[in-house]
C-alpha cells in the first residue's frame, strides 16, 4: 500500500508540475507529510523532486521549441541567489512556522487565481 501511495504521489506531482511549473510542490508537501515526512523533510524532499520533474519538463518544452533560453537567462542569477538565501534561512526556521508560511503562500496563491477568474466575470 505504501509504494502505491509513494507512487500516486510522484504522479501527481508530475503532472501537476508538468502543467503548472513546479506547481507539483503544492500537492507533494502535503502529500509527503502524510507518508509520514516531517514539515522540513517534505520541503526539502518536495525541492529535490521539482528540480528534476522540472528539468525534464523543461527538456521536453525545449525539444518542442517551447522555451526561450535568452528569455530566461537574466531571471537565473537572481533565482540562484533566492536559492541560495532561501536554504540558509530554511536551516534555521522552525518547522511550525514554516508549515504556516507555506499555508500563507498556498492560500494567497489560491486567492489571486480564483480572483483572476472572478475578475474576468464582472469585468
Amino acid at each position: 500500500m505504501k509504494k502505491t501511495k509513494t507512487a500516486a504521489t510522484g504522479v501527481l506531482a508530475g503532472f501537476l508540475n508538468g502543467i503548472f511549473g513546479s506547481g507539483g510542490g503544492v500537492a507533494a508537501v502535503p502529500l509527503f507529510r502524510k507518508n509520514g515526512l516531517d514539515q522540513k523533510e517534505a520541503q526539502a524532499t518536495s525541492l529535490l523532486l521539482m528540480f528534476l520533474l522540472s528539468a525534464v519538463s523543461a527538456g521536453i518544452y525545449l525539444s518542442e521549441g517551447r522555451i526561450s533560453v535568452p528569455d530566461a537567462v537574466p531571471y537565473i542569477p537572481g533565482g540562484i541567489l533566492g536559492g541560495i538565501a532561501a536554504s540558509v534561512l530554511f536551516r534555521k526556521m522552525k518547522p511550525d512556522l514554516l508549515r504556516k508560511i507555506f499555508g500563507g503562500f498556498v492560500t494567497f496563491s489560491a486567492a489571486r487565481m480564483l480572483w483572476g477568474v472572478v475578475s474576468e466575470w464582472i469585468f
